[in-house]
């Protein structure tokens, strides 16, 4: 299910979100124009690597920083690969638009942040052990979906469904959608614990890190009370979706 558009009303312009789809793109353009090799070595320095802190001789054997934390914020704007950078950005797209519309522009990318660090943060102390270099916007962008269901529950998300390889376009809520979204990060994280390498490549214990961190700093940072703006913006929303 590739979700399309939702049906929220955005009353100004996304200016952070699309900064944020900007830079890791610029970022991505970077990556792939530089040597195979020094490629890798900037993954491990500005990737998260459990390892590089859980085991500093490990770190110091090969050449990293193990007192520089600068890795739980800088892997955030790292991505492996064309599809891995289009499904975030997509994503962050969809939902960080919304969001930064009722936040506002500073509160969304301070959230935003906030959320990619903690993500960062329990996907290290769940898989404390790993050598390898984890990256990628969905720890943060998770956040986003997190207080994305607690705002818009009952914003319909247009989503295009492959039917025996037929696309059909259905209205689903968002709270069913990123509902199934989070049970199947939840389900797959669990089937990972007891062998971290079955993850093949996901972090997905920092998107259920990101997600719950959302929906937890959501309270601190939504607007002290709804604007005639957003009054009027939620009451057109309700209005559309009535049945």
């Amino acid at each position: 299910m590739f979700p399309l558009k939702d049906t929220i009303l955005h009353l100004g312009f996304p200016y952070i979100t699309w900064a944020l789809i900007i830079l890791n793109g610029v970022i991505f353009l970077f990556e792939i124009s530089i040597p195979r090799d020094l490629l890798g070595t900037i993954f491990y320095l500005f990737g998260l690597v459990p390892a590089k802190y859980s085991y500093p001789r490990w770190a110091y054997i090969h050449g990293l920083p193990f007192d520089d934390y600068l890795s739980f914020l800088t892997n955030m704007f790292l991505h492996g690969g064309w599809l891995h950078l289009i499904g975030n950005m997509w994503f962050l797209h969809l939902f960080g638009s919304t969001l930064e519309d009722r936040l506002g522009h500073w509160r969304f990318l301070i959230f935003y942040l906030l959320s990619g660090i903690a993500a960062s943060v329990i996907y290290f102390m769940v898989d404390i052990h790993s050598m390898l270099p984890a990256f990628g916007a969905s720890g943060a962008i998770a956040g986003v979906m997190g207080a994305y269901i607690v705002m818009f529950p009952r914003a319909r998300i247009l989503t295009l469904v492959l039917i025996f390889f037929f696309p059909v376009f259905v209205q689903i809520s968002a709270f069913v959608y990123i509902g199934l979204w989070f049970l199947m990060q939840l389900i797959s994280g669990t089937l990972t614990l007891g062998s971290p390498e079955a993850a093949g490549g996901v972090a997905w214990w920092g998107h259920i890190g990101g997600f719950v961190t959302g929906i937890v700093l959501l309270p601190f940072f939504r607007r002290g009370g709804p604007s005639s703006r957003t009054r009027y913006a939620d009451e057109i929303h309700h209005y559309l979706n009535l049945e």
